[in-house]
């Protein structure tokens, strides 16, 4: 049999892992599931006969390199700042790699060497980054081939909870890292081009600065924007695009609500506060409040941030239980970020019976036969349940599919890359459609830029 080693039993294998089970007869396979933790690996296994946990801690050289030596193709699904760990053995060993993160610049570093191997290393194949390339550049091949230039690309993508498992006034719960959404947009201004012009957000304005999205059966979004987009231009071959805009798509109303903690200083990860082991949530928030004898908490709350009492801010910041004097922060040395972070799993975890949701919005403008043209493409996808949630779906999918094409030489040309060429995205698209992800696309009037679809 094939040997498959997986390393990494995260939320995010299941989907691949059940998706690989199923082909495990007919393609001859057999799955090696190596975790830091064995419990998860052999949850992922479920005791499949063409499947074996093992423990694998990723640091320890030794047990890494004798595992991916003994594979025919390695997926890597730790964390991202990991896998050069893991590609530095495939190169050694001549394995190929699959990873659903971004390419980092040492991923980069081994290009020449892959191409000299003559091995696949294929990168950014989960959903963002992954099937967002694949289903952009469908559409942007598709303009080409017709004759058509594209002049202008927005792109939007939303780990949110499903419709009917939003229970909340901030209409989110978390479904993947906690950590990445309270740190979002730090480190640098965000980036982009609206009709040819340079534009700049930073960090403070941000989530002042969103534009709204309708969904067909979905409802309205807003979308903030993301740090870089201008780094996609040379990736799709649009150097000369007059608008390219990335973002994350969250509901109506959570950007303004989240302003607030911007505000406070709540998520900042820069320092480290005393004696946060002891705060309670409602010290925590007065920590961050100037010095009264006489006002409460709440109400410096409110006049710091001039919310009045019947605002729905006001109700969702009380939702959160924030200002509750019992429960403790319970962490060392905590940053603000890293508080807040604790005090929103309590209240944003997905409960066992709730399903998530990804959804996703491009809008290509165009040029054809000296007539502007829009595409408005979109895709809703909802999960199963907590194991098979629609963002490991949406991840693990691809990967496994990818991981079956370089096995079976579908996909072959050496060198480490992303899923932008057509080999790769088109059958990988079309097998995705089979399991229900799939872009509904509508031909719509150009509007370009369209500053009234902005709020802030």
């Amino acid at each position: 049999m094939r040997n498959i080693l997986i390393i990494g039993a995260g939320k995010s294998t299941s989907a691949l892992v059940r998706y690989l089970q199923e082909k495990s007869n007919s393609e001859d396979l057999y799955l090696k599931i190596g975790d830091i933790s064995l419990e998860n690996a052999q949850k992922i296994a479920n005791n499949h006969p063409n499947s074996e946990a093992f423990v694998l801690d990723v640091f320890d050289k030794s047990s890494r390199e004798e595992a991916v030596k003994a594979s025919d193709i390695v997926i890597s699904m730790v964390p991202a700042r990991f896998h050069i760990k893991v590609a530095k053995a495939c190169l050694k060993f001549g394995k190929d790699l699959i990873t659903p993160s971004y390419v980092s610049e040492e991923m980069w570093d081994l290009e020449e060497k892959v191409k000299e191997k003559g091995l696949v290393f294929m990168n950014e194949i989960g959903v963002d980054p992954g099937i967002d390339h694949m289903s952009a550049m469908r559409v942007i091949d598709r303009i080409r081939d017709e004759g058509g230039k594209v002049i202008s690309f927005e792109s939007f993508t939303g780990g949110l909870v499903a419709p009917e498992s939003d229970t909340n006034l901030w209409n989110y719960k978390f479904t993947w890292n906690p950590r990445n959404v309270v740190v979002a947009g730090q480190g640098g201004a965000a980036e982009f081009i609206q009709e040819g012009q340079y534009k700049y957000i930073p960090y403070h304005r941000l989530f002042r600065r969103t534009e709204f999205l309708d969904i067909e059966d979905f409802g309205r979004f807003e979308a903030l924007a993301n740090r870089d987009s201008l780094k996609y231009r040379p990736i799709y071959g649009l150097e000369d695009v007059q608008t390219i805009y990335r973002g994350t798509l969250r509901r109506v109303g959570f950007s303004r609500a989240w302003n607030l903690f911007v505000r406070l200083g709540l998520t900042d990860d820069s320092f480290q506060m005393h004696d946060s082991e002891n705060m309670s949530y409602r010290d925590f928030i007065n920590a961050f409040l100037p010095y009264s004898p006489t006002d409460s908490v709440e109400l410096k709350t409110r006049y710091n941030l001039k919310i009045d009492q019947d605002d729905i801010m006001w109700e969702k910041l009380e939702e959160l239980d924030l200002f509750n004097p019992h429960k403790k922060i319970g962490i060392k040395h905590a940053t603000p970020a890293q508080a807040l972070q604790k005090i929103l799993e309590e209240k944003w975890t997905l409960e066992p019976e709730d399903k998530d949701m990804i959804v996703m919005y491009h809008k290509f403008g165009y040029e054809l036969n000296g007539e502007k043209k829009q595409i408005d493409s979109t895709m809703a996808y909802i999960g199963e349940n907590q194991t098979y949630t629609a963002m490991a779906k949406t991840v693990g999918l691809p990967v496994a599919m990818a991981a079956l094409r370089v096995l079976n030489k579908e996909i072959v040309t050496p060198g480490v890359h992303r899923p932008i060429a057509k080999d790769v995205y088109d059958p990988i698209l079309n097998e995705l459609e089979e399991y229900g992800v799939r872009f509904n696309e509508k031909q719509v009037k150009y509007v370009g830029y369209n500053p009234n679809n902005v709020q802030g």
